[in-house]
Formats: C-alpha cells, sequence, structure tokens
C-alpha cells in the first residue's frame, strides 16, 4: 500500500514538473511617456501583495537570450516591497526603494527593456513585465501606455490589470 501512495505521488510530481507549472505571466506593468517625453512607469500589482525581483533591465538585441547577457541599462530593487498602484519616471524609482543603478540610466535606442516584477507571497503564482524598446514608447499617442505587447489607453490597461487579478 506505502508503495503504490509513493508510486502515485511521484507521478503526480513528475507531472507538475514535466508540465512547466510556474507563476502566470499578467499584464500589471506598463510604460508610458508624460507630457515631457520622459518615461514612466506603471505599476499595477494584485492588490496589496508583496512584490520581489522589481527590476528595469535593457539588453542590445540578442544579448537577452544569451549566457553572457548582463544589464546595460536599467536597474534592480532588493528585497520585498509593497509598491501599491505605483507611477514613477522610469529611471527614477522612489528613493526608499534603494534600487542598484546598471549602466546607462536612460532609455537607449536599439536596446530591448523588460520591466518586471514577482509576487513575493508564500504562493508565488503570478509576474508582471512588459517588455519594450525606445521605439515602442516613442510611437505611442497623448494617453496611451504600452502594455502587454501593444498601445492601449491608460483606462484599457487598468481594466486588464484589474481583470487579470
Amino acid at each position: 500500500m506505502l508503495r503504490r501512495r509513493v508510486g502515485v505521488v511521484g507521478a503526480v510530481v513528475g507531472a507538475l514538473l514535466l508540465s512547466g507549472c510556474g507563476a502566470e505571466v499578467l499584464p500589471l506593468v506598463a510604460v508610458r511617456l508624460d507630457a515631457a517625453g520622459t518615461a514612466e512607469a506603471v505599476l499595477r500589482p494584485c492588490g496589496d501583495d508583496l512584490v520581489q525581483g522589481l527590476s528595469l533591465s535593457g539588453t542590445t538585441a540578442g544579448e537577452a537570450d544569451s549566457d553572457s547577457a548582463r544589464d546595460r541599462s536599467g536597474w534592480r530593487a532588493p528585497g520585498r516591497l509593497r509598491p501599491d498602484d505605483a507611477e514613477f519616471p522610469l529611471f527614477s524609482p522612489p528613493g526608499d526603494w534603494h534600487v542598484s543603478p546598471a549602466g546607462e540610466q536612460r532609455l537607449v535606442p536599439g536596446y530591448t527593456y523588460e520591466l518586471a516584477f514577482g509576487k513575493a507571497e508564500f504562493n508565488y503564482e503570478y509576474t508582471g513585465i512588459v517588455t519594450f524598446t525606445a521605439d515602442d514608447l516613442s510611437a505611442l499617442r497623448p494617453g496611451q501606455v504600452w502594455a502587454d505587447g501593444r498601445p492601449m489607453s491608460l483606462g484599457e490597461f487598468e481594466g486588464l490589470a484589474e481583470d487579470s487579478c
């Protein structure tokens, strides 16, 4: 009987590992340009969840998937944070986050950026990510944000983020 249970548990664990179960990627992050043309981040974690791994990383084409990739532009916030519904200049996150900058602290043409965070609770179930380029942002019309791989209104993004939670 015990041998059978161990076999069943092993099969279930194996199936979960092989199925690639992991955190779901949700559209909880957007970027936009303010009236002066400064890039801004818009974060919408679910409820009052703690997040971790909050970072902005920019690399040149092809580097993001290579073993030698390194951040050429961006920053990383250590530890766990409760950013609530945060909006801030992309390269100037809130001072109390104590970010570590990496490379250029401006949008660099030709770089691909990723702004991301993960839920830091015991049941790590989602990651918020947006990937974009300087060209993506420069193509936005006033009032639009870049989220989920496309331009949209801020209201559309807010609805998408809310529905994702």
